[in-house]
């Protein structure tokens, strides 16, 4: 058998009795061209190991599978999907390895092997953020990552300064990626169709990325800013050097978080 050959995805949810388990944040893509569109959105992917977090049914698995990729890592939680992520397997040439894991605990470099790796997944919706935090903040972060969230997560990933929403993750996504909504999809294009609509975000690292000691300042500095985002930098820093913290790097105390930019950020978190 081979891919061709595969029933739907629909169909092969049903031979298994298998449905979303809420539990989990699961909610499928079942058409492969929405799947297809995601592929390539990801590209180019020749010759790099893709890791996919929660392939559930395995829509976007197929679609990384049609792709020049030279392997397809499925990282999966819910134990009810791997036989039929094995029967993938077996229909992908052995470009397919299932792992089962949670996405939280796992090495993604070690999966990988010596060839370098993406991230391509329609991501839980109750574990995309904390996801997104460990990748960027790898010393060894993935070459690209093209991922699916509620859109008003992916708002939050790629928010400019002086906007509701702009905080601490679009401070982070943006001192080490260039972040950009590449497609938005309609709650109804799932099954279970979530409360609200989805987005997916691609991100490529900055080569100018800060190395893990600033990464863990500028997470401390985010954090104390915007814990308390009503609050000027003078008050909500103070912790942390508060006005001296602000002059030393050149951003004035009076203001609040959200009209920081992410250089005046970066130069907190050199100064701390």
């Amino acid at each position: 058998m081979n891919l061709d050959d595969l029933p739907s995805l629909r169909e092969t949810l049903d031979a298994h009795g298998l449905s979303a388990k809420k539990s989990f944040g699961q909610h499928f893509l079942l058409d492969l061209n929405v799947t297809r569109k995601i592929a390539r959105l990801a590209g180019p992917l020749t010759g790099r190991t893709v890791l996919e977090v929660g392939p559930g049914p395995g829509g976007l698995t197929r679609a990384l599978l049609e792709t020049d990729a030279a392997r397809v890592v499925a990282v999966e939680k819910d134990p009810r999907f791997l036989p039929l992520l094995h029967e993938l397997a077996e229909a992908g040439a052995g470009r397919l390895t299932v792992v089962e894991a949670d996405a939280l605990d796992v090495d993604e470099a070690a999966l990988a092997g010596a060839e370098p790796w993406s991230v391509v997944a329609n991501l839980p919706y109750n574990v995309g953020t904390p996801l997104l935090i460990k990748w960027l903040t790898r010393p060894d972060p993935p070459a690209s990552l093209t991922l699916m969230f509620q859109q008003e997560v992916a708002e939050r990933i790629t928010a400019e300064p002086g906007t509701e929403a702009y905080g601490r993750l679009a401070v982070i996504a943006g001192a080490v990626s260039r972040a950009e909504i590449v497609m938005t999809l309609p709650a109804r294009a799932f099954t279970p169709p979530p409360r609200v609509d989805s987005a997916v975000v691609r991100l490529d690292p900055r080569a100018d990325r800060p190395g893990p000691a600033d990464l863990a300042r500028l997470e401390r500095v985010t954090g104390a800013a915007f814990g308390q985002r009503r609050k000027m930098l003078r008050s909500s820093l103070k912790p942390l050097g508060g006005e001296d913290l602000c002059r030393a790097a050149g951003v004035d105390p009076a203001v609040r978080a959200e009209t920081v930019d992410v250089a005046g950020f970066l130069r907190l978190a050199a100064a701390l």
